[in-house]
């Protein structure tokens, strides 16, 4: 039988484990193996990424530099999401802002000593990456269409640094990154919809606030079309093996989601937008595989060494 003490500790991990979103966080670690794998570095063998230990470090440096950025923007925002997010705003308080304190710089020094193994521009890099989450989340976000932008940026910098490793500056590279620059730009705004009434009483100047729901639902549905830019270089320009099944499947998804957009106005309805828009995202990061199957069907580049 489980005693009280031991059950109070469980559920201070489950709130810390809601707090830094770990349900995340390896999505993104997958992600980036598999894009420096089939987009990144296409000309490596895949054992020897995966064995590449540097790499390795760059991977465990960004989910923790995304843990820690989930954590200050948890500490910046506990009030909004009583409002707007109130099950998970009371899960997430069982975890003492002290103690979401003391991790963050915690977890910051870790990052920054791992950095220090592979060269000073990666400790200059995920310096700069730490210091513009803290930035974002304690002045940016309240800015009227910064923080917007700024959130996209954010979130695939990761990507970005392990393109510096490689240098691989490939044309279709750019082509991907725009296509989920948009996505999650698109993303941001849907959850500004969702969360006009906290964003209104802690005066955040997002689009919403200042212009209404129609306008930006007019905003969203350029960007929608404006994403079909990357999709068809991707499409028809550019080569990304059966990866392109997915591309004419998101098309299929963006043109559901441009439907179900005028017809939202609750925020139950903002919120399957949200989900839509992330299983389009988190199903872009298992197609990447589509690339070049080969990897996984008959393990050839995997189990190939230099």
């Amino acid at each position: 039988m489980l005693t009280r003490k031991f059950k109070i500790t469980l559920k201070k991990v489950a709130s810390f484990f809601s707090v830094i979103r770990g349900y995340n966080i390896w999505v993104i670690a997958l992600a980036q193996y598999l894009s420096a794998i089939f987009i990144l570095a296409p000309e490596k063998r895949a054992l020897a990424i995966l064995l590449d230990w540097h790499l390795f470090l760059i991977v465990v440096a960004s989910i923790l530099t995304i843990a820690s950025g989930y954590i200050i923007n948890n500490f910046y925002d506990a009030k909004k999401d009583l409002i707007n997010r109130p099950k998970k705003a009371m899960i997430d308080r069982l975890v003492s802002q002290e103690t979401k304190l003391k991790v963050y710089f915690t977890i910051n020094c870790i990052v920054a000593l791992l950095m220090f193994f592979i060269s000073w521009r990666a400790v200059f890099f995920f310096s700069t990456y730490i210091f513009l989450i803290w930035f974002y989340s304690h002045k940016l976000k309240k800015i009227f269409l910064i923080g917007n932008i700024t959130a996209a940026v954010l979130a695939v910098l990761p990507f970005f640094g392990i393109l510096m490793y490689y240098k691989n500056f490939y044309p279709v590279i750019f082509a991907h990154a725009s296509f989920l620059l948009l996505l999650i730009f698109i993303r941001e705004m849907i959850k500004d919809l969702e969360n006009m009434e906290g964003d209104l009483i802690a005066d955040y100047k997002t689009i919403p606030v200042i212009f209404g729901e129609k306008i930006t639902k007019i905003v969203i549905t350029l960007l929608t079309t404006i994403t079909l830019i990357p999709v068809y270089l991707l499409i028809e320009i550019y080569d990304v093996g059966y990866m392109d099944i997915y591309f004419y499947l998101s098309l299929i998804g963006l043109l559901l989601f441009g439907t179900l957009l005028w017809k939202a106005t609750s925020k139950t309805a903002y919120l399957k937008l949200h989900f839509l828009l992330k299983l389009i995202i988190v199903a872009g990061v298992f197609s990447i595989v589509l690339i070049e199957p080969t990897v996984l069907i008959h393990g050839k580049k995997l189990i190939s060494t230099y």
